[in-house]
């Protein structure tokens, strides 16, 4: 196994300190020994390696921004990002998963959640002993969460939940699911755990992307859970989306492991392929292509670092996660198509990894706020003017 050196053309190396430089080599290692290895052979049989999970723990990948007290790292947020970044250099099942462990259900039960709820679901999320997911979005209702139909209703000491959830990552395998749903009119955050009567995660079949991930239905009727399984500190719409902040700067680093993987294996393979008795790399068209690559990649990476410097100092705005999340995921994916043009018809086999990066992407390009969403967020932040309909 050749471990993986990284792609860092602007020494971005010098701007990160001794542990968030461990970090990242933490994960480097972990990827290179544990997910590149079987990754393919999952991506093909479409199942996801759910025995990482209790690995990502152990090494402190889960929630790793969220105090010690219940198990977990206690990482700035530019080590967080840079766990993303590695972990979809292996795959984006793999970052989906501890992003949404991490973002979406891990933050909300800390930030919104009693003192009860943190201390029994944060140290076994943290460990990756329990699975958790994220309900907001509906087979009617994606880029608009507030025309949401699920919704609850009072009923003694029980809250009893009706409605849909779709493209669930983790659904089927979740222990417990963090679920959005209208209450007299009002978006409310809900525990609700496996084994409920009335609810039900089957898996979607058929992906021809992120085929490593679990992707579910959440499905509800006449679903009672017990009123302390409400999330008290839930307030509006407001409040998934404070969720969907935390796991969208994961995807915009994320999106830069999946292109240095893409690119890293372009130029290693062009300056290996002969034709015209010299390598593809000696000719001016895959130079170009190559340039491309790693100048974005280096934007890229300048873009989160900043961004990560500026969530420390909890000086960040929405807007420029959007940012990042939509330049970062829209260039990786132009990176691996430019990629499987390098390695020609040698660039469709599993042999190679971008093929699978790239139908990832496809999907990254779209969950999380898809890019003519993020397009239109920071319009109407630069102009001040709203055109969404």
């Amino acid at each position: 196994m050749v471990q993986f050196g990284g792609v860092d053309y602007f020494d971005t190396e010098s701007l990160l300190t001794a542990e968030e430089k461990l970090v990242r080599d933490t994960v480097r290692d972990f990827v290179s020994k544990e997910v590149v290895p079987i990754i393919e052979k999952h991506f093909r049989e479409g199942t996801f390696p759910i025995h990482l999970a209790r690995k990502m723990g152990e090494l402190g990948f889960l929630g790793p921004t969220l105090p010690s007290k219940y198990g977990c790292a206690e990482m700035n947020n530019v080590s967080y990002g840079l766990v993303m970044q590695e972990l979809e250099r292996g795959d984006s099942s793999i970052r989906s998963f501890a992003s949404v462990q991490s973002g979406l259900v891990m933050y909300p039960i800390f930030a919104f959640g009693t003192g009860r709820q943190k201390d029994n679901w944060l140290p076994r999320l943290a460990t990756g002993d329990a699975i958790g997911c994220f309900g907001l979005t509906e087979p009617d209702f994606g880029s608009n969460p507030g025309g949401m139909k699920t919704h609850a209703e009072k009923k003694g000491n029980s809250y009893v939940l009706n409605g849909a959830k779709m493209w669930i990552t983790n659904g089927t395998i979740a222990d417990v699911a963090v679920v959005w749903a209208k209450l007299d009119g009002k978006v409310r955050g809900f525990l609700v755990e496996k084994g409920t009567n009335g609810f039900s995660a089957p898996e979607m079949k058929g992906k021809h992307s992120l085929r490593a991930s679990v992707t579910s239905e959440l499905v509800f009727q006449d679903c009672e859970i017990p009123e302390e399984n409400l999330l008290p500190g839930t307030a509006g719409l407001r409040s998934p989306l404070m969720c969907l902040d935390q796991a969208r700067y994961g995807i915009a680093w994320g999106a830069i492991g999946s292109a240095m993987a893409c690119y890293d294996t372009a130029l290693n393979y062009a300056k290996s392929r002969i034709q015209f008795d010299k390598p593809i790399a000696a000719f001016q068209i895959t130079q170009e292509k190559l340039v491309f690559m790693l100048t974005e990649i280096t934007k890229a990476q300048l873009l989160v670092l900043q961004l990560g410097r500026l969530k420390d100092q909890d000086r960040h705005k929405a807007v420029q996660v959007s940012m990042a999340k939509r330049n970062n995921v829209h260039f990786a994916l132009e990176i691996a198509r430019l990629a499987r043009t390098i390695l020609g018809a040698n660039g469709i086999l599993d042999e190679y990894p971008v093929m699978r990066h790239m139908a990832n992407l496809e999907s990254v390009y779209t969950y999380e706020g898809t890019h003519d969403i993020h397009t239109l967020v920071i319009g109407a932040d630069i102009t001040g003017m709203q055109a969404f309909s």
